[in-house]
């Protein structure tokens, strides 16, 4: 199973993934762990990646591209993936679109969660976060036993800068410009399934593999 998740923050795509790699026996692949996977490991394109981060720059597509041909090349994709933050722009999607032509791959299915703005911000506002371990808490729908402080480790929350309103706002504005042309670039493909994902968690996943068993 080779799959595409494309969905603006807070939407949950984190969540569907976990439980997506689960059950289909694939890695969920994101450029992030990817750039960090790579720099660690200095390849040469890890190298140029750490170069240009460091430098305060975006990594270029060519660059991410390659990461990506390495990435899908290792043992654990043979039965396949899910791409989580990738393709960004047409551009990308045009690149990847070559690079499965190459590696003689297609996809099974672009999978676009969508779900109101207003309840993205609420989602998203009231999200607060370990700084030590990394999980995260809601402070509606998972509130820490403790106030303010980590279940896990004991740790004080914060409140982080991307899950602010006006960053927000921000974010939506860069999702809406760049990502979301991708829904009809791959909608002309037949290769789009849309997702309401103001439902209970439970209820989106059991949508999703509805879609991609048909």
């Amino acid at each position: 199973m080779r799959l595409v998740f494309l969905g603006p923050p807070g939407v949950g795509k984190g969540t569907q993934a976990q439980l997506l790699c689960k059950k289909y026996s694939i890695p969920q692949i994101s450029t992030g762990d990817m750039f960090r996977a790579a720099i660690k490991e200095q390849t040469e394109l890890g190298k140029k990646a750490d170069a240009i981060l460091k430098a305060g720059k975006l990594v270029d597509d060519s660059i991410t591209l390659g990461l990506i041909k390495d990435r899908l090349q290792k043992s654990d994709c043979k039965n396949g993936y899910l791409l989580d933050g990738f393709p960004r722009t047409i551009p990308q999607a045009e690149g990847f679109g070559a690079l499965l032509k190459e590696l003689h791959q297609e996809l099974d299915g672009v999978i676009s969660i969508f779900v109101d703005e207003a309840v993205l911000i609420r989602r998203l506002s009231g999200r607060r976060s370990c700084p030590k371990c990394g999980k995260i808490f809601h402070l509606e729908s998972n509130p820490p036993k403790k106030k303010d402080h980590c279940d896990s480790c004991g740790e004080k929350l914060i409140f982080r800068n991307d899950d602010k309103p006006e960053t927000i706002h921000k974010r939506m504005e860069t999702y809406r410009t760049l990502t979301e042309p991708l829904i009809s670039y791959y909608k002309k493909k037949n290769l789009l399934f849309e997702i309401d994902g103001d439902q209970l968690i439970e209820k989106v996943f059991e949508d999703i593999v509805g879609v991609l068993k048909k």
